[in-house]
């Protein structure tokens, strides 16, 4: 009864803004959603598609230079440069304590950046805070170019971590929302290919550069940042607005303006269709809850949203990324050169590269919870085999072992944990608060991988506890705790409109039971119809009845 009496509000607000048909539109608009193809969907929006695509590709700047940090610290000119000299057997290196510092502080940028971002988004829009964000973007790099010491360099990367805060939390919430539903998990996981495809070019620029000895080693990596920021701008200038940021705001004819931008070959009522359906999750949402602050996101259904957010891109890092997605300083300690550790690493970001492609078509076959727990399972037994290497062994060929491990670990990570966590960060938040949630989630991602990064030097470097392959039995242990989660919490997204989500999570579905549960976010409209005249009636359940 509750879902209808929400529902019927819904509708009242809808007819009132949109006209007596619209809630009948509206209805019409999310069928058609239900029963496109993948391919269809993506001839009517193929438009959304490539805008989405270009807002994605400013994360290629934040995976190019999160691989480079932490790749930096085993490159033997920047140890030189900013280490301390430790003896003839180990050389320069850079302290524990400052691989921690730097390792960190681009986080702490973008937990700042992310947090402001959620704000900025709500009022501003996304179209005006990525212009703004790429110039300071720009303007940042300067410093961690021109930087003469570890202190600098600090301060550098936690100011582009600001701008990298933005990235990452609006290339999947703007998917999100001007994708429809057959296409929003493509869409949202290309993130985690964008975050790929910048770590595949700082491995090959690494790699290129290793044997040079002196400071452009490092410095050209940093000036090929500068290559994103113009064009990005440009095409961020240009795009569409989002037109659920549009509905949200009370702007219905930009909205449609919008959306006439944003998709090819729809009628004018297809288009009035989408407009409705959203004006009708919005008004749906408000009934359930009020306001659009980061304090809603702890209130009531959105309660549960968020954490699932938050603990579903959390999972990436407690399932062992740290350890082994970006293991050239893993493979270093544990006995490769320098040459063949940036090789293995350039294969295992090219690997990750095409495990994000083929984590698509599990996408077409398999639930989105499916390929999360499924992932953590197989991650999970990766890490105890490599650490039951490391400890069984010390030879050669055990060396050898653990490289392979860590490779098929980011092969599997690259095709379940990694895209996937970006389209439920987007997906499982409501929309009204969709900018918030996702940037909650960023936040809670980044004060994980705070924790990651003040452990991770203390197990391998060689002087602390030179843990070496057996750090992998304590990424280990805490795979096994997301599985755990993951299982009991973790709900199906995958079919599901943002209108029946709101439903679902309205009536509590257990996490096992949202892939079956039956919902219609429309039940109240015979209600409603009958206020309508009977001839338009007859014609429209015909018409769906055929």
């Amino acid at each position: 009864m509750a879902d209808v009496e929400i529902g019927t509000k819904a509708a009242l607000h809808l007819q009132d803004k949109l006209g007596v048909t619209s809630v009948l539109e509206a209805k019409k608009a999310s069928d058609v959603e239900h029963s496109e193809t993948a391919w269809e969907a993506l001839k009517k929006n193929r438009k959304a598609v490539l805008w989405s695509i270009m807002v994605s590709m400013s994360v290629v700047m934040e995976g190019y230079d999160t691989i480079l940090i932490g790749n930096f610290i085993g490159y033997p000119s920047f140890a030189k440069k900013y280490g301390q000299y430790y003896g003839e057997e180990k050389g320069y290196l850079i302290s524990t304590p400052w691989q921690t510092g730097i390792g960190m502080a681009s986080t702490v940028g973008t937990i700042f950046g992310g947090i402001m971002n959620g704000q900025f988004i709500t009022r501003f829009g996304y179209r005006k805070v990525m212009c703004i964000s790429l110039i300071f973007m720009a303007a940042f790099i300067f410093i961690t170019f021109f930087a003469n010491s570890l202190s600098v360099l600090l301060v550098g990367q936690i100011l582009c971590g600001f701008s990298w805060g933005v990235f990452a939390t609006v290339g999947p919430s703007y998917a999100s929302e001007v994708c429809p539903t057959n296409l929003r998990a493509y869409l949202t996981t290309y993130v985690n290919l964008c975050w790929a495809i910048g770590q595949f070019i700082a491995a090959g620029v690494l790699d290129s550069l290793i044997n040079r000895p002196d400071q452009w080693s490092y410095r050209i990596p940093f000036a090929i940042q500068w290559l994103w920021p113009a064009p990005l701008l440009v095409g961020c200038y240009l795009m569409p607005e989002s037109p659920w940021y549009l509905v949200g705001r009370d702007r219905i004819e930009d909205a449609k303006r919008s959306l006439c931008r944003l998709t090819s070959n729809r009628t004018e009522d297809e288009l009035n269709g989408q407009l409705a359906m959203m004006v009708h999750t919005i008004k749906l949402e408000s009934e359930i809850t009020s306001g659009t602050s980061y304090i809603e996101c702890f209130k009531g259904t959105d309660l549960r949203r968020t954490e699932i957010a938050c603990f579903a891109f959390a999972g990436q890092i407690l399932s062992g990324s740290t350890f082994a997605y970006v293991p050239t300083y893993f493979f270093e300690n544990a006995g490769f050169s320098s040459n063949d550790a940036y090789k293995l690493n350039l294969g295992t970001t090219g690997i990750a590269f095409v495990g994000t492609i083929l984590s698509w078509w599990l996408i077409a076959y398999f639930g989105r919870r499916t390929i999360y727990v499924g992932g953590q399972i197989i991650t999970f037994v990766l890490l105890l085999l490599l650490g039951i290497v490391s400890v069984s062994s010390h030879t050669s060929g055990a060396l050898w072992a653990q490289a392979a491990l860590c490779i098929v670990w980011v092969l599997v990570y690259a095709m379940t944990l990694g895209p996937i966590a970006y389209s439920f960060i987007a997906e499982i938040s409501s929309a009204r608060l969709r900018p918030l949630t996702v940037c909650l989630a960023r936040t809670f991602y980044q004060i994980v991988n705070i924790f990651s990064q003040v452990v991770e030097p203390q197990f391998m470097n060689p002087t602390a506890l030179n843990a070496k392959g057996k750090t992998a039995f304590f990424w280990a242990g805490t795979g096994a705790l997301m599985l755990v989660w993951a299982y009991f919490r973790l709900p199906e997204p995958s079919g599901r409109t943002y209108e029946e989500l709101d439903i679902l999570f309205h009536r509590g579905v257990s996490a096992r039971k949202f892939a079956t549960e039956k919902v219609d976010a429309y039940q109240d409209v015979n209600e409603m119809v009958k206020t309508e005249p009977v001839e338009h009636h007859e014609v429209t359940t015909q018409t769906k009845t055929e």
